[in-house]
């Protein structure tokens, strides 16, 4: 279940996902220097439009892809904000594939494999996660945000 899960937010301090019980999740894995790093606005943009019916949208940046995150958490922060307006929590840096992967990711991957394989192919890959906490699909980075809709109200 999701909300078993304790990750770091972009200040470093711990935070239960159980804070967001009952909410509908949007979990992406993100970066700054991403061909797809404009999604952010569309990111941004579905949870402005959906917030007030329960949507959430969860970053979590990740430098395991081209590293195209290498700046800290700091950096992460100022350019999510300054660059894209970004008032959806951003998490703090971390893995999403191999050994040192978070155990949220881990089992977001178990819950809903890849095409080829289960393991996150590149920045900017998509979990919607329904108000119980289970994910109920996987969207490749490709996936424009907005192309989602549907299915988020679905699920509000």
């Amino acid at each position: 279940m999701i909300y078993d899960y304790t990750v770091k937010d972009i200040e470093g301090q711990d935070l239960s996902l159980k804070t967001y019980e009952g909410k509908v999740l949007l979990i992406v894995n993100t970066a700054s220097k991403c061909g797809f790093t404009k999604q952010y606005a569309g990111l941004q943009a579905l949870y402005e439009k959906y917030k007030d019916r329960g949507l959430v949208v969860l970053a979590f940046p990740c430098n395991q892809f081209g590293h195209q995150e290498p700046g800290e958490e700091s950096a992460i922060k100022n350019f999510c904000s300054d660059t894209f307006g970004i008032t959806f929590p951003v998490m703090g840096k971390i893995d999403v594939n191999g050994e040192d992967a978070h155990p949220l990711y881990r089992e977001l991957k178990k819950a809903r494999g890849g095409l080829l394989g289960d393991d996150i192919k590149w920045n900017f890959t998509k979990f919607l996660v329904d108000r119980e906490g289970h994910v109920v699909d996987r969207f490749a980075p490709q996936k424009d945000p907005k192309s989602l809709e549907e299915k988020i109200e679905a699920l509000l």
